[in-house]
């Protein structure tokens, strides 16, 4: 009886070691925590910016996730703030007035020669500064839910499966994997910056990066923007291959405003994932109860599939792409509203104005498309920015909207 007994003990056990290991879906408790009031904006250099680096340190080590930094999970870099840290921000200085921004850094050691780097910034502007859009008077804490709590969230949320899937040897990843939440982000690409110059691991096995910023407002249309596809021959027919949820816009370039433009500028290939900005952008209601959590999931099985894809592709070749931000126009003026960045149609669509603003003061709201402005027809964004590029303060333009299928002549004042 006790020889029986032991014997069922011993395969109780074997059973429980050898069953699979699951990954868990934390996305929207991730996206809860850093985007808390409590974290008061998560703004480089503050304690709020600390308290989500530690929160996002606590998650690698429940996955099992190494640290890759230069002290643990931390990579530290200083700089000096353009905002006067004397004024309304309460920034942890060091002695030479400098501050102090963290990178916080995981790694999935799968003893291959090259790593994929998947990241994502997780500081944002603590109660607004100079980057808000907020018109309030009372300074009030920019939570950056979709901005960028989202794309921490997924990142996380891949740690954890690519983990498990390392653990479980369902399949045998070919490729190492580097986990990153950059700070600094909203103030220049500071980190990310760094990173790419002080790198943790050789930079010469970076295989390619996948970055995420503003993942968390898929519209209905399912409208997914992929940049960065021009930066290896093979990223667009992967991302093609993969897709069945999305409608898919496309572009090229490895430059953009965010982390990604850091490493396509020491030529590695990049993919940076964006559902597009919205009337909540850098203000205090960016907030996590507004966010699509079914549209990050399939996010993260898009992004997922997609690594798995390329899991067989060896080190992929890097290609530079023409940089759109180069041809930008200057302007001196603006109309006062949010673009819809995703928008593939003819003109350029509205997806909000700002009260006070040339273009609010004309009538013209969320959903129209601009078609014409002066003299000029615009076709997309890049024309309707070389149109506005000729005005200066104080003119006035005709411009000509389509709203609901008619279009509205009216004019505006700058």
């Amino acid at each position: 009886m006790r020889k029986l007994l032991f014997l069922l003990v011993l395969v109780g056990l074997w059973t429980c070691k050898n069953e699979p290991k699951v990954a868990t879906n934390k996305i929207k408790d991730d996206v809860g925590f850093l985007a808390d009031d409590k974290l008061e904006g998560r703004q480089t250099g503050t304690e709020g910016e600390i308290k989500a680096a530690d929160y996002i340190v606590s998650r690698f080590k429940e996955m099992g996730i190494s640290p890759k930094g230069t002290n643990g999970f931390l990579q530290s870099f200083s700089f000096k703030p353009k905002t006067d840290p004397h004024k309304e921000v309460e920034f942890t200085k060091n002695a030479d007035n400098t501050i102090t921004g963290n990178n916080v850094v995981g790694y999935i050691d799968n003893k291959a020669e090259t790593t994929i780097i998947i990241g994502a910034h997780y500081d944002h502007l603590g109660y607004g500064g100079e980057g808000s859009l907020f018109r309030g008077e009372e300074k009030a804490v920019h939570n950056g839910a979709d901005d960028n709590a989202s794309g921490v969230a997924i990142m996380l949320n891949l740690a954890d499966r690519l983990n498990v899937r390392n653990l479980n040897a369902e399949i045998k990843d070919k490729n190492n994997y580097l986990f990153m939440a950059f700070s600094g982000e909203e103030m220049g690409l500071l980190g990310s910056n760094y990173f790419s110059k002080n790198p943790t691991i050789d930079a010469e096995s970076i295989n390619y990066m996948i970055n995420m910023d503003m993942v968390g407002r898929m519209k209905a249309d399912s409208t997914l923007a992929v940049y960065g596809v021009g930066t290896s021959p093979i990223f667009k027919q992967t991302i093609k291959a993969n897709n069945e949820k999305f409608r898919l816009v496309e572009n090229e370039s490895g430059v953009g405003p965010s982390d990604h433009t850091s490493f396509y500028l020491i030529d590695v290939p990049v993919l940076h994932f964006f559902t597009g900005q919205h009337e909540d952008y850098h203000k205090p209601s960016d907030d996590a109860d507004k966010l699509n959590y079914e549209g990050m999931n399939l996010i993260s099985d898009y992004i997922y599939e997609i690594i798995s894809d390329l899991n067989d592709n060896g080190e992929l070749a890097f290609r530079k792409t023409k940089n759109e931000s180069e041809e930008t126009p200057r302007f001196k003026v603006g109309l006062g509203v949010v673009p819809d960045y995703l928008f593939d149609g003819e003109g350029m669509r509205i997806d909000g104005t700002r009260e006070d603003t040339p273009a609010f003061n004309a009538g013209i709201i969320k959903g129209d498309i601009v078609v014409k402005l002066g003299d000029s027809t615009v076709t997309d964004m890049m024309s309707y920015m070389r149109a506005l590029s000729v005005f200066d303060n104080g003119d006035e333009a005709e411009i000509t909207i389509t709203r609901d299928g008619e279009k509205i002549e009216t004019k505006v004042k700058f």
